[in-house]
């Protein structure tokens, strides 16, 4: 049985498949939209009508793939202006192809806080574009039932960031996408460590002030550098190891940004001495350099010589954080710390609470 609350979800509305319509498909506008899932929520025979739902006005709609650091920002914002003025429990609709990295982003920016959090979307539209002369919710999609299930969510009001989708829930560090077009588009798991062990279940007023304050304090700053913050990937091939030596050593002249080294299997990279200097000169000049694994499952370890030796030139392990998850621990970082020290010692502290931390040999 759902809890019953006190305070209104509050729901937002920011584009993607969920409110596309029409042949070729194309997103409705919020005006358009929004007053027609209103009179859709509201409907008697739909389970959630009993739920205190609001609505969050969002002036940033757009596709998902054409999200950048300072619209995850906007969303940080806007969410944390909601949670400023009391409201704890919201569901955010977005688009598919980022979903993942924007969930690990808020998970990390509100850490420590006791906010509630369900991000969802959907692969097939909401409304049945065959019906031409009114909005109705299309049977055949998965978009009613994934906001129905993450509207429940919210009303239970866990502390946390979570996705919700095909059914299931997960925390939102966990999270990726393994399928470009069934249902069952994500998956996740629920032994997640940082940042969804820092949330607390409920925040003393005072305490909540203290974390909103620090916040507050630094969210020129966040805003200023997410118009220059950039993390970058570099994809292990069967190439000569000058190829990625020259991908490398073309962004030291760069301001320091994060890296993401996508190594085979465990976290393999072919060595050469060109390459271990580079990864050298990366570190020197600021910027963070995290392995990652191509593959989906299991993440990164230094079983194998060819996989340790680049933490012997200050690349940092990702452990077994998605790719969405190290994205989104980089950018954070990139736009809360105004220095590379700050950053690292960040980033090894919050690795050290996931147990999954490489040991340098």
């Amino acid at each position: 049985m759902t809890k019953t609350i006190s305070t209104p979800i509050q729901l937002i509305y920011a584009g993607g498949t969920f409110g596309s319509y029409g042949r070729p498909l194309a997103p409705l506008s919020a005006e358009v939209f929004l007053p027609t899932l209103q009179q859709l929520l509201a409907d008697p025979n739909n389970a959630v009508n009993l739920l205190p739902i609001a609505w969050l006005n969002n002036t940033l709609i757009k596709d998902s793939s054409q999200l950048t650091p300072s619209d995850f920002v906007h969303f940080y914002k806007l969410l944390l202006s909601a949670y400023e003025q009391g409201s704890r429990r919201f569901v955010l609709i977005t688009g598919t192809d980022t979903l993942s990295y924007l969930g690990a982003f808020l998970a990390e920016a509100f850490a420590g806080s006791d906010i509630c959090v369900v991000v969802t979307g959907s692969m097939r539209p909401l409304l049945d574009s065959e019906v031409l002369h009114s909005y109705a919710i299309d049977a055949q999609s998965d978009a009613w039932s994934n906001l129905k299930d993450a509207l429940k969510l919210a009303a239970a009001g866990e502390s946390g960031v979570k996705i919700a989708f095909g059914g299931e829930s997960w925390p939102a560090q966990t999270v990726q996408k393994i399928h470009s077009h069934d249902f069952m588009a994500f998956t996740g798991h629920l032994r997640a460590a940082y940042p969804a062990n820092s949330y607390i279940k409920t925040l003393p007023d005072t305490r909540r002030q203290y974390w909103l304050d620090d916040q507050q304090d630094i969210i020129d700053d966040i805003q200023a550098r997410a118009e220059q913050a950039c993390v970058h990937a570099l994809y292990c091939l069967p190439n000569a190891t000058d190829v990625l030596n020259s991908q490398l050593r073309a962004l030291l002249s760069q301001p320091p940004c994060g890296i993401i080294l996508l190594g085979f299997g465990a976290g393999n990279v072919p060595y050469s001495a060109d390459l271990a200097e580079a990864l050298q000169l990366a570190y020197e000049k600021g910027h963070m350099v995290i392995c990652a694994s191509q593959c989906p499952f299991g993440g990164v370890s230094d079983n194998y010589a060819a996989g340790s030796w680049q933490y012997d030139y200050q690349v940092i392990a990702g452990g077994r954080l998605t790719i969405p998850a190290i994205y989104a621990r980089l950018l954070w970082l990139l736009l809360r710390y105004d220095s590379p020290a700050r950053r690292r010692q960040r980033w090894l502290n919050n690795v050290n609470q996931t147990g999954t931390r490489i040991k340098k040999r």
